[in-house]
């Protein structure tokens, strides 16, 4: 099976909205990229289309971030959601995403990517927690990892991690 990866448009919003009710057990990581798009802190969203039939069967997204080292303010990224709809798992898709999102941003100047995840999975890509250690973040832990774009962060102390807005909203949900 061989998919695409292609910038969504707005022609794709449904099928962005099916894949993310499809993957998740409650709504709330659907409205949050429509939030996102709405607060124009969405930067970047990505789809996957199965080639043959040019079935949806993934998205990515990126959103913007506030993220100080030192007195600087650095361009960051968070990568969240990432859904794959169960027939199109295990077979590359996800990987595909996360690496086009990476070439993305890298090639847009954004020197961090965050990612509230699975070390297991995201560290293949270069993410670790040590990278993003020492961020004020209120998702601080093991799970938040960051990833360097650029190589060579400023140097100083670590401030601010804030993810968009639109986030707050995914921990008032049930």
């Amino acid at each position: 099976m061989t998919t695409t990866i292609q910038r969504a448009a707005p022609r794709d919003a449904h099928d962005i909205d099916a894949i993310l009710r499809a993957c998740f057990p409650r709504p709330a990581e659907a409205m949050l990229v429509k939030q996102l798009a709405i607060d124009g802190d969405l930067v970047l969203a990505l789809i996957a289309r199965d080639e043959a039939s040019g079935a949806a069967a993934g998205i990515v997204a990126l959103s913007r971030m506030h993220v100080a080292i030192g007195p600087e303010s650095v361009p960051a990224v968070a990568l969240a959601p990432l859904a794959v709809l169960p027939a199109y798992r295990q077979t590359g898709v996800a990987e595909a995403l996360v690496r086009a999102a990476i070439d993305e941003m890298t090639r847009a100047g954004a020197l961090l990517m965050f990612v509230l995840g699975e070390p297991g999975f995201y560290g293949r890509f270069g993410f670790s927690a040590a990278t993003a250690e020492g961020f004020d973040s209120p998702y601080a832990g093991q799970y938040l990892l960051a990833l360097e774009l650029q190589g060579g962060l400023p140097c100083g102390a670590r401030g601010l991690a804030d993810h968009a807005p639109a986030f707050a909203a995914l921990g008032e949900s049930d």
